[in-house]
């Protein structure tokens, strides 16, 4: 059986509940942060609009910098294989935005496929801040417990499926989940905290992006996708950072409304 989750950290208390032989060969992690980016090319290797929004996000100053085209396309070729395969599917999910997203992408797969399909829901149904789970946030030693599959049935597959060709379709800049679908916006409400934490004095950047980070519903803000919001509003003239950019790409840097 494979066993799907987003990112690496999920990966970790995933890989402890199914055992090391299992996580080996079955285990596949897709990093892929489907929340955030434009969503038109995603299946369509070598998925050039997508990679180059990645590309964007990342930090100069970090290296070695991802082969985003690479990992993308891989993701793409694999799932469209995964509905001519024998081996049952489970996803595991939990309430960020990009878990749920991948659920969808992968109901999308196997629409037309008997391949068994199974989910293995970690979180608590409710995207806000104060109550979101995401798999990754689950102690591994804890995870065993939340390792209940359930059936996707036909009638849920078909609506999963349904909301991500939707999603692909809207092709917005951001995806916030909530009361079960998802809900695309631009970049405005997520600029508008990041200008809201800012002053006329300078001040840590990573303060700036953490108040962000930490009052963002409907999905997980990340440091590198924060920290480009804040160049963009740099270039636009509406703050200046100031400072020299280490390997981390933010740390030293600070901030303040121009």
């Amino acid at each position: 059986m494979w066993h799907l989750v987003c990112g690496d950290v999920a990966a970790v208390g995933v890989g402890r509940v199914i055992g090391e032989a299992a996580a080996a060969s079955h285990l596949r992690v897709l990093r892929d942060d489907l929340a955030v980016g434009a969503l038109v090319d995603v299946e369509q290797p070598p998925c050039t609009v997508r990679a180059q929004f990645w590309l964007d996000v990342w930090p100069e100053a970090v290296t070695p910098r991802p082969d985003f085209a690479r990992g993308l396309s891989a993701d793409a070729d694999w799932l469209a294989g995964l509905a001519r395969q024998d081996q049952p599917v489970t996803v595991w999910h939990g309430d960020s935005c990009s878990e749920q997203l991948l659920l969808a992408r992968v109901a999308a797969a196997l629409v037309q496929s008997e391949v068994p399909f199974w989910e293995v829901p970690c979180g608590t149904g409710d995207s806000s801040v104060r109550m979101r789970r995401a798999v990754g946030m689950v102690e591994p030693d804890a995870l065993a417990a939340y390792y209940l599959p359930k059936r996707v049935e036909a009638g849920r597959k078909a609506q999963l499926a349904a909301q991500w060709l939707a999603a692909v379709a809207a092709n917005a800049d951001i995806r916030r989940w909530h009361d079960g679908d998802f809900h695309g916006e631009g970049h405005a409400a997520v600029d508008a905290m990041l200008l809201a934490a800012c002053t006329p004095e300078w001040q840590p950047l990573p303060r700036v992006m953490a108040e962000l980070m930490a009052s963002s519903d409907g999905f997980f803000v990340t440091d590198f996708f924060a920290f480009w919001r804040a160049r963009e509003l740099a270039g636009q003239g509406r703050i200046e950072l100031g400072g020299t950019a280490g390997q981390q790409g933010y740390g030293a840097l600070t901030v303040r409304l121009v």
